[in-house]
């Protein structure tokens, strides 16, 4: 039975306003906004919000679900980027896209929401590094993963890992580091290809960096039990 709390209340409010803006536009697309009625409650309660309408029970079967909702939307997309690369379909590199968007997404929360940003904050660059390095890896694959140009490609994200394991032992040089090199990489990105083709890469890279950027730079928070010794 549903918990009828404000929670649901906001969740009905969102799914009657979406059947609104359909009945008017009749664009199906809209249908799909539905789904953030069914992610209210959940979304609310990773970020922390309204803590006050979840117990310890519903908040360990929230991350649970969501885990494992997460790994099956990624064989989800691994497979149907294998089909269409069978079929030579460019679609399948879109699926690769959203791979990507979710893990760095998963990671830059994991940063956001953490206590101690400079723990995390190298993982999220060495995991930055290691997609840039696949992405860009695959394009030169079949000159051989020993060939220049397979090198060449994968150095930007051999950089970055290195930065990353570098700023654990160095926080604020490893922060500056990587904010010179983001925003030299947005920069270039920009003028090589414009702003509105550089936004998605800018988005999955850019934002990641510059957020574990902060958290490196930022002074680790002293816990309760060293506050009182």
């Amino acid at each position: 039975m549903f918990k009828r709390d404000p929670i649901f209340w906001w969740a009905c409010g969102i799914f009657i306003l979406v059947l609104a803006l359909y009945a008017v536009t009749q664009y199906d697309v809209i249908l799909m906004l539905i789904v953030f009625a069914y992610l209210l409650r959940p979304t609310l309660a990773s970020l922390g919000l309204a803590k006050k309408h979840f117990d310890e029970r519903q908040m360990s079967l929230n991350y649970r679900s969501s885990n494992i909702a997460f790994v099956v939307t990624i064989i989800a997309c691994i497979l149907m980027s294998a089909k269409l690369r069978a079929e030579n379909d460019a679609a399948a590199e879109m699926f690769f896209v959203v791979i990507v968007i979710g893990a760095v997404a998963k990671a830059l929360f994991s940063v956001l929401l953490t206590k101690d940003f400079r723990e995390v904050a190298p993982k999220i660059i060495v995991s930055v590094g290691l997609f840039a390095a696949l992405f860009a890896g695959m394009g030169q694959i079949d000159h051989g993963i020993f060939s220049l140009d397979f090198f060449m490609n994968i150095l930007p994200g051999l950089v970055v890992i290195g930065i990353g394991m570098m700023s654990k032992y160095v926080p604020r040089i490893g922060s500056v580091l990587v904010l010179l090199l983001t925003l030299s990489f947005i920069i270039w990105r920009i003028i090589k290809v414009g702003f509105e083709d550089a936004i998605g890469i800018i988005l999955i890279i850019g934002v990641p960096l510059l957020s574990a950027s902060y958290g490196l730079w930022r002074k680790p928070r002293i816990s309760d039990d060293e506050g009182d010794k």
